[in-house]
């Protein structure tokens, strides 16, 4: 086999953009065999994968949570500023979830290079493990509530409907008691006009029997005069009735009408608003819940599936060429920079232990070059000390008086 002719297969863009997503080198991997392109190249397809759900998600929820809301099922046609606005999050959540992924594949190492699965090595990866749960759930709800929304839309109009009508009672209730009042007060006002008219309407027709002869001898006598003078007297109280009660009755109309308009407003706009803004996230999972829980859960442990994956999967995956280029790279670039292990085995209780030491070379190297500048600097202050000791020796061996105070000890020897 052309083992040179082997390695010098161009991968396509596609597969180094996967490569990427993986944080894998790409420059080993060139050099390395089918085998490990095409891990490298699965891994970072689940996680360019799971990054994609996640945008899609995530525009989701943001349009389910802070989007306009509307009667369920309803057909609402939205902005193009706010269209923007979801998919520009969408875009921003499913790259931080790519990220984030991307950083916990890339970070997961191989354990002991087999492929099963260790405890001490499912231990390391438990933090990992959590961070992909939590993404998992994130991820897998939006995606359930977009799924059955039909079904979600149906349950939920029913709610909202319901709790229309709840409002609309107490908005009947309401306003009826402040119509009440001012139809009462209308109902007052009319008797009271309607006993006038009466009176008047009686006036006029005793005046019209007494002109006709049926109440007495007709002709325009003293008392057709007295009767219509009488008629007269009730249209002045008719009128001035009218001309007191006018604006009275006037208002009292128009607050009606304002009252009707105000409760017309509230059961057609408020309480219909009140009743669209219980579509919100957390009601479509309530009902998600309700209606759809074994979806749910099969959706859940489908997309845990998806993010934790990967962290199995490199748990379990034998060490190949590409690993073994990457570790001696790694470990060359730790020599040339002053960097090595050394590994110790002790006799444990237990068994034999196995001990990691590393060793910084340019620390160590620093650490002796200071270490002996100190022990010279110690060497070279004890030589001083002792020629000055001999020095002063020397001095009260040849005058000693020199060196000899009378009085007060305290006091400064000033032939010293």
């Amino acid at each position: 086999m052309d083992q040179t002719a082997y390695n010098t297969k161009k991968p396509s863009w596609i597969t180094k953009f996967l490569w990427w997503c993986a944080g894998a080198d790409r420059r080993f991997l060139l050099l390395s065999p089918m085998e490990d392109r095409v891990k490298y190249a699965g891994i970072g397809g689940i996680v360019f994968a799971t990054g994609v759900l996640a945008a899609c998600a995530g525009g989701f929820a943001f349009n389910t949570a802070f989007g306009p809301k509307s009667m369920a099922g309803d057909n609402m046609d939205t902005t193009i500023g706010w269209t923007i606005i979801t998919i520009a999050f969408g875009i921003c959540w499913g790259l931080m979830i790519f990220n984030l992924d991307r950083f916990i594949v890339s970070s997961t190492g191989k354990g002991d290079g087999t492929d099963s699965i260790t405890w001490k090595e499912f231990k390391q990866a438990i933090p990992r493990l959590l961070i992909a749960l939590i993404l998992g759930i994130t991820i897998s709800k939006p995606l359930e509530l977009k799924i059955i929304e039909t079904e979600i839309n149906v349950e939920l109009r029913k709610k909202q409907q319901e709790k229309q009508e709840e409002f609309n009672k107490n908005t009947y209730a309401k306003f009826k008691t402040q119509i009440a009042q001012v139809d009462a007060d209308l109902k007052k006002l009319e008797n009271d006009r309607s006993v006038l008219f009466e009176r008047l309407k009686a006036a006029e027709q005793e005046y019209i029997d007494q002109m006709q002869g049926r109440a007495g001898m007709a002709g325009y006598g003293p008392r057709a005069k007295q009767l219509e003078q009488l008629k007269i007297d009730k249209q002045k109280d008719l009128d001035a009735f009218d001309a007191k009660h006018a604006s009275e009755i006037k208002a009292l109309k128009e607050q009606r009408e304002k009252r009707l308009k105000e409760q017309d407003i509230e059961l057609n706009q408020s309480n219909l608003k009140q009743a669209e803004n219980l579509d919100g996230l957390l009601e479509r999972i309530s009902i998600a819940h309700d209606i759809g829980f074994w979806l749910g859960i099969a959706l859940t442990f489908i997309f845990l599936s998806i993010e934790m994956g990967p962290i199995f999967f490199k748990m379990m995956m034998t060490k190949g060429a590409y690993d073994f280029m990457v570790e001696n790279n790694r470990n060359c670039k730790n020599v040339e920079n002053g960097i090595y292990r050394e590994d110790h085995v002790y006799e444990g209780k237990n068994g034999l232990i196995h001990m990691e030491k590393w060793r910084f070379l340019e620390v160590e190297l620093a650490k002796n070059e200071k270490l002996k500048k100190t022990q010279s600097q110690d060497a070279i202050n004890a030589e001083v000390i002792r020629q000055w000791e001999t020095k002063k020796i020397e001095e009260i061996k040849s005058n000693p008086t020199k060196f000899f105070t009378e009085g007060d000890d305290n006091l400064p020897n000033n032939n010293a």
